[in-house]
């Protein structure tokens, strides 16, 4: 498997690498996002954006006013930003096994498509709308860590600290095996194996 950069920190980090982002500074957060996506583009990777604070057509203005585009010759698919409820919640509810078909499918598709890897963010604010299902967000966060051991998807699950309350964040620890601090990736001291955590559900 191969080490890659994600944009914002100078370490490079193992293809399918499942990471939080617990933020309170939104500036910082943009910032680091952008950089993610980025590197992923320059980098001959698939990239995915499920964007949930303003529309995919607006997130696609913003990262060009950042100078983030398609470098020449790429194909318009290899950035694909859609709405993170559509996406998440496409039958009007939230089920953990159809979004994990759909990140495995992302993953495969940049195989049999000729990427370099697939890396993929999303904010996840969507799951405070009470949309059925979004109870199983952890969950299904917990499941990630086992699909990206066979499809090593890499992963950044944005999640704001002033709107989620302090039980969801701490679960959302648990189930993370990195966070991002300060801008650099860390080892989560929280993090519990899947197969340790659905247990205990």
């Amino acid at each position: 498997m191969n080490n890659i950069s994600l944009g914002f920190t100078s370490d490079l980090f193992p293809q399918g690498t499942h990471i939080c982002y617990i933020y309170k500074d939104e500036e910082e957060r943009k910032e680091v996002i952008a950089k993610f996506v980025e590197s992923g583009l320059l980098g001959g990777e698939l990239v995915g954006y499920f964007v949930d604070a303003i529309s995919p057509a607006e997130m696609r203005d913003h990262l060009s006013s950042l100078g983030i585009s398609l470098s020449p010759g790429a194909k318009q698919e290899q950035l694909a930003i859609s709405d993170a409820v559509k996406t998440y919640c496409c039958d009007g509810c939230f089920e953990p096994a159809a979004m994990l078909e759909k990140v495995g499918e992302f993953y495969r598709r940049s195989q049999t498509e000729g990427y370099n890897g697939a890396r993929a963010t999303g904010e996840m604010a969507w799951a405070l709308r009470g949309i059925p299902g979004s109870e199983k967000l952890i969950e299904y966060e917990s499941r990630l860590n086992l699909l990206v051991e066979q499809n090593p998807i890499t992963l950044i699950c944005q999640y704001d600290a002033n709107r989620f309350d302090g039980a969801t964040i701490y679960d959302v620890l648990n189930v993370h095996p990195m966070m991002i601090v300060r801008g650099q990736v860390v080892r989560n001291p929280y993090y519990v194996p899947p197969a340790e955590f659905l247990a205990s559900l």
